[in-house]
């Protein structure tokens, strides 16, 4: 066993692997084969089995019922509740197996819900919350809610325990260029120049008055399913500005340190994004049209499309 002291096993479990760290325990009729890596202070508890091709993280817990099968990696502080089910294979059949079995990723700080199910080769991002009973078929947002089956986002979890509303339009004044600066660093959202009249309604997008930049790039995102998420990078450089055009979205942002969410529902309401901003857009509505004013052309170079690399770019 590794660390300073053994780790504590019930008489009525099973502990087959020498790499268990310090003050882990193991209760009864638990299995844990010799392969597997287990990191310190862990809670296995009852009639939890965990194959050769696992490596657990610090502070992990791991309540009754669930088996972690080969490919599994759990990261540190980890949640995962009783019965939750994890697979490795998309086409199994009996007697035959992989070559290799779907690596399926658990980031630190995730919590697994009850009787959730995690599809094979699924990324589950560090601080996502996943819903009692969810099926997870696609890799999850960092701090994000997913629920439902197939599990969709429906919020983010918050960084400070004060700022557990969603921003939304009425928030705002209804003065042109009324803003509301919002906790992520350098974002906010502002009231567009509009006006209506028994024709309808005409909201003009001019550099300066409106838009905080000059656009060099302009897009459009519809036809999202319910359940997708879009985004989910950071740029170095360029600054975007996010409109919903028709229908509605939500919008999470994160600075490293904070992180807001915003419901987009009018198209007078614009939400800027600063260099080093972690966006995510979900929850979209059937008839939802995003429209993406972008300061700089399109750059491979300038997008960061990994959490951890953005936050460790942050760091620097």
């Amino acid at each position: 066993m590794t660390g300073d002291a053994p780790p504590f096993v019930h008489p009525a479990g099973l502990c087959e692997s020498t790499h268990v760290g310090s003050g882990t325990r193991v209760w009864a009729f638990a299995h844990i084969l010799p392969g597997a890596r287990i990191g310190r202070d862990c809670n296995v508890c009852d009639h939890v089995f965990i194959e050769n091709d696992v490596v657990v993280g610090d502070a992990v817990t791991i309540k009754c019922g669930v088996q972690l099968w080969d490919g599994l990696r759990v990261g540190d502080n980890v949640f995962i509740g009783p019965n939750a089910t994890f697979t490795n294979d998309l086409h199994p059949r009996s007697k035959q197996y992989p070559e290799t079995f779907a690596e399926t990723v658990i980031g630190d700080g995730a919590s697994i819900g009850a009787n959730a199910t995690i599809l094979p080769g699924i990324r589950i991002g560090r601080g996502a919350m996943v819903g009692a009973g969810a099926v997870v078929t696609r890799d999850v947002p960092a701090h994000a809610t997913v629920v439902g089956n197939p599990a969709r986002v429906i919020k983010q979890v918050e960084a400070r325990p004060d700022s557990d509303r969603m921003v939304r339009g009425e928030t705002l004044g209804q003065a042109i260029g009324s803003r509301l600066d919002l906790p992520v660093k350098g974002c906010f959202v502002e009231r567009l120049p509009h006006f209506v009249d028994p024709r309808g309604s005409l909201v003009p997008l001019e550099a300066g008055k409106g838009v905080p930049f000059t656009p060099q790039r302009l897009f459009l995102v519809n036809d999202v399913p319910g359940n997708s998420i879009r985004g989910e990078h950071a740029h170095r450089a360029c600054e975007q500005f996010l409109i919903a055009a028709h229908g509605a979205l939500a919008v999470s942002i994160d600075d490293g340190a904070t992180r807001a969410e915003i419901r987009l529902d009018d198209p007078t309401i614009g939400l800027y994004l600063a260099p080093m901003t972690w966006g995510t857009q979900y929850d979209f509505t059937p008839d939802g049209v995003l429209l993406v004013a972008a300061s700089h052309t399109y750059d491979a170079d300038d997008y960061i499309r990994d959490y951890d690399l953005f936050i460790s770019e942050v760091g620097r």
